[in-house]
């Protein structure tokens, strides 16, 4: 907790009995949880759609973008940012929207961090 100190004289300066510590408390605020936005290899999704999907829901590089679609699909799945909850879940329901649209079964997921 935070304290503010503020200190109180008598107003005429003659006695010191009336001085005194007067303190605030302010609760401390906590930081929201952040989520972890992953995506999921999966046999039928082109690599090439991967790569898009990095760059235009997560504002990679073509090259960040690339490496990281080999990550997917060398480990499974990879963590492609980290978001506060709101964020993380648009972004999770755009690329799952767009996947559907093309008709790829790319799963993206998001678990708190």
């Amino acid at each position: 907790m935070f304290y503010n100190v503020t200190m109180m004289a008598d107003r005429d300066g003659d006695d010191d009995s009336d001085i005194g510590v007067k303190l605030e408390t302010r609760p401390k605020t906590k930081r929201p949880p952040l989520y972890k936005v992953m995506i999921l290899n999966d046999d039928y999704t082109p690599m090439e759609f991967v790569v898009h999907v990095l760059e235009r829901f997560f504002g990679m590089t073509h090259d960040q973008s690339v490496e990281l679609m080999y990550v997917v699909h060398q480990k499974g799945l990879a963590v492609v940012g980290v978001y506060s909850h709101e964020i993380a879940e648009t972004k999770v329901a755009l690329v799952m929207d767009l996947a559907a649209r093309h008709q790829h079964p790319l799963q993206c997921t998001m678990e708190k961090e």
